[in-house]
């Protein structure tokens, strides 16, 4: 008896590294898809008729300050919106990474499509107030942000995605 006490306790540590590497071993293979999603830096605000306008000198920091964030940040894709402050946002991080800007319609994603286009892979996206928020809901499948203040240029909301999980979390980053 004295000797099946050993022998049964190696089995149940044996069995229970076997399950922890079979575990880690799927986990390895995993593949997991991340989004940053941000809003467009400060705009020009001067003229209320331009619906086009380019970011402030207060803006092109702020986007030159993303590109820093981002540094230690392996994107595979950079996307924006075609509009001057959404490509001047995203410019420096696509440069930084050598990627060329890649441009969405809002109004017009299938949002299916993209994430099939981008699974696997580390992706910023640039919106707008009332864009960036509605994808990242469409992405979550669930209505969980409202619309970024006007005022609010500093949000940065990660998505996650893994096979069984989807997370974000919200952050400000000034």
């Amino acid at each position: 008896m004295k000797k099946l006490i050993p022998i049964i306790i190696f089995g149940f540590l044996l069995g229970l590294s076997c399950a922890q590497n079979k575990e880690k071993t799927e986990n390895k293979d995993e593949v997991v898809t991340t989004y940053y999603l941000i809003r467009h830096a400060e705009k020009d605000r001067s003229d209320e008729t331009n619906k086009n306008p380019n970011l402030t000198e207060e803006g092109l920091k702020r986007a030159e300050n993303w590109a820093e964030h981002f540094k230690n940040i392996k994107l595979d894709a950079v996307y924006s919106t075609d509009y001057n402050r959404t490509k001047q946002t995203a410019t420096p991080t696509a440069k930084a990474n050598q990627l060329e800007l890649q441009f969405y319609n809002p109004s017009d994603i299938k949002m299916e499509e993209f994430i099939e286009k981008t699974n696997g892979k580390t992706v910023l996206v640039v919106g707008h107030s009332n864009t960036t928020p509605k994808f990242v809901n469409e992405l979550l499948g669930e209505d969980k942000y409202e619309d970024i203040a006007d005022d609010n240029n500093a949000n940065l909301y990660v998505v996650t995605i893994s096979k069984d999980k989807k997370t974000s979390k919200l952050l400000v980053v000034d």
